[in-house]
């Protein structure tokens, strides 16, 4: 089998693919966004024997020349790139400027859309980047040892209608909610950001709402939630979580509900309306 592509963003994801395909027998070049990765990459890969090569965000044309001269024609993506990089004063090679001049809009299906198919054009296909992390993908129904209340339950279905719409518009997927009034929306800062920030506003008893897109593209932007999730919402006095069952990777798997129901958190999968 031809070795598999692994673009690296940020947080753990990257690091958890590389050891589930390790352990599957799957040769690995891995790419990772010099801006985003972590350096505990280098030693994971000397680990599981995978390349390991360093590019900057905006060497698209360099990322495809390494991933053929290895023989990649199939890759994951796996980790965050922060949008906020579609506006910094990264440099676009020839490559990611042909992408960048023919989009109509910079956010985040677009983008990466845009650059799924030039990889294609390269022969190189972008897979489902859970692929090798199904085990990780949330169930549907109460997740912790304490199932969320009727009052938290009622901020949920209220929260569902707002947190799909912006989902669908490609602003967000995470909106927080309290006493069916929505507190904060996430646009560019991610999750953890969002959360803080509703706390300062509303305080503790805030539900945080995180759903997937409407027609999900697992292939990137998959919502992803971890201990540091727990934490920000430990931190911001939030009570309860609810995410797309399927749709959603919790990370650091039963840690993650250790952590939450600890902190007396309630988590409950949803099951995506797509699906009802």
């Amino acid at each position: 089998m031809p070795p598999v592509g692994l673009i690296a963003g940020s947080g753990r994801f990257p690091l958890l693919v590389l050891e589930a395909a390790h352990r599957l027998g799957d040769e690995v070049t891995v790419i990772a966004v010099e801006e985003e990765a972590s350096r505990d990459l280098e030693e994971a890969a000397r680990r599981h024997g995978a390349t390991l090569h360093w590019v900057s965000l905006g060497q698209l044309g360099r990322a495809i020349a390494l991933l053929k001269r290895a023989g990649v024609t199939r890759a994951v993506m796996a980790g965050q790139v922060k949008h906020t990089k579609i506006f910094s004063n990264i440099v676009p090679d020839l490559t990611l400027l042909s992408v960048l001049t023919r989009l109509k809009a910079r956010n985040t299906d677009a983008l990466i859309a845009a650059v799924a198919d030039v990889m294609r054009e390269k022969g190189i296909e972008l897979l489902d980047s859970t692929l090798f992390l199904r085990p990780l993908l949330a169930r549907e129904g109460p997740l912790t040892a304490r199932a969320p209340s009727p009052d938290e339950a009622a901020d949920f279905a209220f929260g569902y209608r707002m947190a799909d719409a912006i989902a669908s518009l490609d602003i967000g997927q995470t909106i927080v909610v309290k006493d069916r009034a929505v507190v904060a929306v996430e646009a560019m800062e991610g999750t953890d950001e969002v959360i803080a920030r509703a706390g300062r506003l509303a305080g503790p008893g805030c539900r945080v709402v995180k759903v997937a897109k409407p027609a999900q593209d697992m292939r990137f932007d998959v919502p992803v939630v971890g201990l540091s999730t727990i934490d920000a919402m430990r931190e911001a006095g939030a009570t309860a979580l609810t995410i797309d069952a399927g749709r959603t990777l919790v990370l650091d798997g039963g840690a993650f509900y250790r952590a939450a129901d600890a902190a007396g958190i309630a988590v409950v999968g949803r099951r995506p309306p797509m699906e009802s």
